[in-house]
């Protein structure tokens, strides 16, 4: 009787595995979220001129919020439009867009 509770507690337990948001660890009372998808957060005057001038053409008025590189020199974007929305973009390092 023991095994079968047991049995079910894991598998109840296995199916909520990766199903959790992003993880956030905090540090000295500071939260910090975790690097994802090996992107790690940078400055957004670090972003590439390329980039920025490829946002600036393809979505006139849009802001960059947050912006993120990876070890291959991809960059992730959280732009915001001139209507209010949130996109996420992804670009190479001479300002071509990437499908992700």
């Amino acid at each position: 009787m023991k095994n079968i509770v047991f049995a079910t507690a894991l598998a109840i337990g296995g199916l909520t595995i990766g199903t959790a948001a992003t993880p956030i660890i905090f540090h000295d009372g500071i939260m910090e979220e975790v690097i994802v998808q090996g992107y790690e957060e940078i400055a957004v005057s670090d972003v590439p001129e390329a980039v920025t001038t490829a946002l600036e053409a393809d979505y006139p008025g849009a802001s960059i919020n947050k912006a993120y590189m990876n070890e291959e020199s991809t960059y992730k974007l959280e732009v915001s439009t001139e209507d209010g929305s949130s996109m996420e973009l992804y670009a190479d390092s001479e300002g071509n867009w990437l499908e992700m």
